[in-house]
């Protein structure tokens, strides 16, 4: 198989805490890869852990053949990334964000105004281009960090929540944008989502996460098949269980724990 990501044995522990116990999976070249999980299942964690900004405990991770941990400037400039939390400077102007971004990623300067340009036509955010993001919905937020996300050609787009709170109109708008890139230039796409029916409608795989563990993996009809249900939503939750997770709890245990570990 032609990886994009491939990731072996892979390991995270915070003091005695285990958020992601010997997980492996791969993610094939211009895939659209959907990773679901209840709160506090060890998605982000791992994802943290392929975009370089967490080491792993032990395993191994790829991305194109380089390793997060050993080669990290080489793994930051094959992939883009969308996180949950916006993370925009509300200060700048939508063409200043971008331009920003792209002298970060050594875009050539000779390439870089037509570049920007071809992005906020991309995301129908031309129009705005100087205006400060601080006026934006959250929306046009949320599109133009898709922008900047691309901005650079990764060869991947990593994102995290990326409809979250979005109307469906908007939804619909960004998928297509994306489906369209995956279609037209083969970047691959490595997503999480609570809207079941979102991943079920646009992801080529899914990996399903708890407990930091891998508990199934497939396409969403196989995934359904094997449990027996009739829509993801019934899939997930006869994976994971019914019952509520509380993020700000694991979160806090977690914070002890790692406190406890260091003697605080």
């Amino acid at each position: 198989m032609d990886a994009a990501i491939r990731v072996e044995n892979l390991v995270k522990k915070f003091g005695d805490f285990t958020a992601v116990d010997d997980v492996s999976f791969s993610v094939r070249k211009g895939e659209i890869f959907a990773f679901l999980g209840p709160n506090g299942a060890g998605k982000s964690t791992t994802i943290k852990m392929l975009t370089t900004l967490l080491a792993p405990t032990s395993g191994s991770i790829s991305l194109f053949g380089a390793d997060p941990v050993t080669d990290a400037n080489a793994v930051r400039h094959s992939f883009g990334i969308v996180f949950q939390d916006p993370s925009l400077d509300d200060d700048l102007t939508a063409y200043e964000n971008l331009e920003f971004h792209g002298l970060l990623y050594n875009v050539p300067r000779a390439l870089l105004h037509a570049r920007i340009e071809e992005m906020l036509a991309f995301v129908e955010l031309s129009d705005r281009r100087d205006s400060f993001v601080r006026d934006f919905s959250g929306g046009m937020k949320r599109r133009l960090e898709i922008a900047r996300g691309l901005l650079h050609h990764p060869k991947v787009i990593f994102l995290d929540e990326p409809t979250l709170g979005l109307d469906p109109q908007t939804r619909n708008h960004l998928w297509s944008y994306l489906k369209k890139l995956n279609e037209d230039e083969g970047i691959t796409v490595f997503f999480t989502t609570h809207y079941m029916e979102e991943a079920d409608r646009i992801a080529d795989r899914i990996a399903v996460i708890d407990g930091g563990k891998i508990v199934a993996s497939g396409t969403g009809a196989e995934l359904k098949s094997r449990t027996k249900t009739e829509t993801l939503e019934d899939a997930f939750l006869e994976l994971t269980g019914h019952a509520i997770r509380e993020e700000e709890s694991s979160s806090l245990d977690r914070m002890r724990t790692m406190r406890r570990a260091h003697g605080r």
